[in-house]
């Protein structure tokens, strides 16, 4: 009779026994993965006042993903003339109005805007009028900046905003 050689065979038994556990667990745990590619997100320009906005350089809005950027609005026709001179009321509507414009452009509304900054001139007539905002932002004001400055781009303009905002899917 020959003699069997245990501790050999019981190491090659086990060997074997963990080698089936580690492919079989290799099996069920291989999972199928998915490549995101990122698209880079390109620009959406808007020209409210195309031929005023290229003779002062600048694009009124641009949108890049969800997220809108509008340029200052000011009180001013599309030819590039100021609108109710020395009245910061309707200065401040007129603004609003031209935002609103942009807004719905890109289908958003001020419940969207997440960042306001006003410029002013005269920040005391500003605060006076301000309650107007509160017929415009219903669900929530956004963060921001009131800035008293010197002065604006034209003559007689009282005030300019300029906002941000972002679209939750």
């Amino acid at each position: 009779m020959k003699a069997l050689n245990l501790p050999g065979q019981i190491y090659f038994t086990v060997a074997i026994a963990v080698l089936a556990l580690l492919i079989t667990g290799c099996k069920e745990e291989t999972k199928e993965v998915k490549e995101t590619v990122i698209q880079p997100e390109t620009p959406e320009y808007f020209l409210l006042r195309p031929e005023v906005e290229k003779v002062y350089g600048y694009s009124h809005a641009v949108k890049i993903g969800d997220d809108l950027k509008i340029s200052g609005a000011v009180s001013m026709d599309d030819t590039g003339n100021l609108i109710a001179a020395g009245d910061m009321d309707q200065q401040m509507k007129n603004c609003y109005s031209d935002l609103e414009k942009i807004l719905k452009h890109y289908g958003y509304t001020f419940d969207d805007v997440v960042v306001e900054n006003v410029f002013t001139t005269d920040m005391a007539e500003f605060i006076r009028v301000s309650a107007y905002r509160n017929t415009i932002y219903k669900k929530q004001f956004p963060t921001g900046t009131w800035l008293e400055v010197k002065g604006l781009a034209l003559p007689g303009q009282l005030i300019e905003i300029d906002m941000e905002a972002h679209k939750a899917h």
